[in-house]
């Protein structure tokens, strides 16, 4: 029989779907440090991971058992796949899995920035009964998101989701994207009806200059994608959300822009350095914050252990 281990966890959609396909799935969580011994004593010949797990290339030289790595997501930077694939294994992901659900997150933040919800939800149980009417007046400022701009940086299955809502909330939509044109989107609703839309891509100047938000969708890059010099060239005021990956936003210069004001704030659910996000972010006020959990709603999970139930099975059968 065939030994899968899910490291990261798995659906349990998913782990009955390969159960019934025939294999041994199991769900335990092994330390980083004891992958390799666990692998080999085990026999695994497919190890299924989120972000939590890396599979680099000291593993895969000393599992020689291995035959396929799988990311339960989209982003594979915590593989070397490449070496992966040189050595025979097959590494397979799930793009299209998660989109919907990260693209919600990208909105979370955003309703929350707007409204002041990061900053009420940690001052309303320390003050709430006895300076109700001081946060009122501090907290009700807020914009609406309606007729506002978003900027969207990646233009990928999430930065088109992430498109589709905010049309649908009656935003402005500015798109980057290095590799294509243009893009048609349908925006489907309830009772089979939908509507179409051709988006354009603007320059990446353009969309930092005239965007009230900011949403980052691109995969982690060689240097940053939002530094110093792209902070400069936005608007005073500008919400900025990463849900993409930690690294492609320089944090030194996130935290200057909001002490500045030139953010008015951040929405984070990725960190340059995780499991522990710098004590400078997770402090300040101006930061709506979450802990790298873009894909995890129960529709998404079971979508992704599905798909990767299906592609394993495929592969191996």
């Amino acid at each position: 029989m065939i030994n899968i281990l899910a490291n990261d966890g798995i659906s349990n959609s998913g782990k009955v779907a390969l159960e019934t396909a025939g294999f041994n799935v199991s769900t335990t969580t092994v330390a980083q440090d004891q992958l390799i011994n666990y692998i080999n004593k085990e026999k695994v010949s497919v190890i299924l991971v989120r972000s939590a797990t890396n599979i680099r290339k000291e593993l895969i030289d000393k599992c020689k058992d291995l035959k396929i790595i799988g990311r339960g997501g989209v982003g594979m930077d915590n593989i070397d796949v490449e070496y992966a694939r040189s050595k025979g294994i097959n590494v397979i992901n799930t793009p299209a899995s998660s989109s919907a659900s990260v693209a919600e997150l990208v909105f979370a933040h955003l309703y929350s920035g707007v409204r002041f919800l990061h900053e009420s939800n940690r001052a309303m149980p320390l003050e709430g009964d006895s300076n109700f009417k001081a946060l009122k007046k501090s907290y009700a400022k807020g914009i609406e998101l309606r007729g506002k701009t978003i900027g969207i940086i990646g233009f990928g299955r999430i930065g088109r989701e992430t498109a589709k809502i905010a049309l649908g909330v009656g935003m402005n939509v500015l798109v980057y994207d290095k590799h294509i044109e243009k893009v048609d989107l349908t925006l489907d609703f309830s009772g089979n009806k939908s509507l179409d839309f051709e988006i354009k891509i603007s320059k990446l100047n353009d969309v930092l200059k005239n965007s009230d938000f900011i949403s980052l969708h691109v995969p982690l890059q060689k240097k940053f994608v939002i530094d110093k010099k792209e902070f400069d060239l936005m608007k005073d005021g500008v919400g900025l959300i990463n849900v993409a990956r930690g690294g492609v936003v320089n944090e030194v210069e996130l935290i200057s822009a909001l002490n500045s004001g030139k953010l008015s704030f951040a929405g984070l659910d990725t960190f340059e350095n995780e499991p522990k996000p710098a004590v400078q972010l997770l402090m300040h006020p101006k930061i709506s914050l979450t802990p790298h959990i873009g894909a995890a709603t129960k529709e998404a999970q079971d979508r992704i252990g599905l798909e990767l139930a299906e592609q394993i099975n495929t592969i191996l059968n």
